[in-house]
């Protein structure tokens, strides 16, 4: 397998990505675009899932999202949906002119807040002949409903005061502080977020799998452009295009996988993996292994070769 660091264009903003081929393979290849969750880099889970699947034939593309990363765009730390959603496009546009791959066989893979945006992606994209998700969220849903679906009305109305107060600073020509997102301590990411704060801080925070240039925080003009997206609105205009959706057993975000799952009108299967929570899946060897090879074999139906 090799790795080439590429760059194309989404929108005007010049996208940061890796590609990665399998050694020896005959092009034009089956290909597979992976996007990475809120607040990763392509460095992280994104990187592994498509390394792996290129071991086993796929061309794959991770790249990291317009204003984080290695990417373009400002203001830093921006979360636009609807930008996120066009650079899954432009990813498979990108994957078109590329001699190694066969723009007729292309696949999206969502990890995390990837999960709704490739889903709302290849709604509204014919190219994509295939859609697999692992630990999918809708990000706006998890902020405006917390992880587990479950938060008070207020928190989110609190932010979006946060977000007009930020954005008339911004007008005056202030700096506004931005949106923080992840606690000092475990001890306190637990306190703030449960089980799923403490295994966020436990894969962002700690050696396991931190990288320097994964967000820390989002511009607040992020929260105000989340209050009204809906990446399942367009799950049904997938249609018969396969769909394959791999949730852990244990994660408290899974709700919105089966959400998602129940809006879907062609072939379709939800993959549950047996004691995983939501960050088991990014990159617990115990369970993507086994993960890995269901999406293989799943993009191997899904990109089969035309006849």
């Amino acid at each position: 397998m090799t790795r080439s660091i590429v760059e194309f264009d989404s929108a005007g903003i010049s996208l940061a990505a890796h590609l990665y081929t399998p050694e020896g393979a005959t092009a034009p290849l089956p290909a597979i675009v992976v996007g990475h969750p809120g607040t990763s880099v392509k460095e992280q889970t994104a990187g592994l899932y498509a390394a792996r699947l290129a071991e086993r034939g796929f061309a794959t593309l991770a790249f990291d999202a317009a204003y984080q990363g290695e990417s373009a765009g400002e203001p830093r730390g921006l979360e636009d949906p609807a930008q996120r959603v066009e650079d899954f496009k432009a990813a498979v546009s990108y994957l078109t002119t590329r001699a190694e791959v066969d723009g007729d066989r292309i696949g999206v893979l969502g990890i995390c807040a990837s999960g709704g945006y490739s889903l709302a992606a290849t709604g509204g994209d014919h190219r994509i002949k295939a859609v697999a998700t692992v630990s999918a969220v809708d990000i706006a849903r998890q902020f405006r409903l917390g992880a587990d679906g479950t938060q008070d009305p207020a928190v989110f109305q609190g932010m979006l005061d946060a977000a007009a107060h930020a954005r008339t600073v911004a007008a005056a020509g202030g700096t506004p502080e931005p949106l923080y997102l992840f606690a000092e301590s475990a001890e306190q990411a637990y306190a703030i977020g449960g089980e799923h704060g403490a295994e966020g801080y436990d894969y962002y925070r700690t050696p396991r799998g931190e990288h320097p240039r994964a967000a820390r925080f989002f511009d607040w003009t992020s929260v105000d452009r989340m209050a009204f997206f809906d990446a399942f609105a367009a799950v049904p205009l997938i249609g018969a295009r396969p769909l394959l959706m791999v949730v852990g057993r244990r994660a408290v975000t899974a709700w919105m996988a089966v959400e998602a799952f129940g809006k879907a009108v062609g072939p379709k299967r939800i993959h549950w993996v047996d004691s995983a929570g939501h960050v088991d899946l990014y990159d617990d060897e115990r369970y993507i292994g086994p993960v890995i090879a269901e999406l293989a074999t799943f993009f191997d139906g899904g990109l089969h070769p035309l006849v």
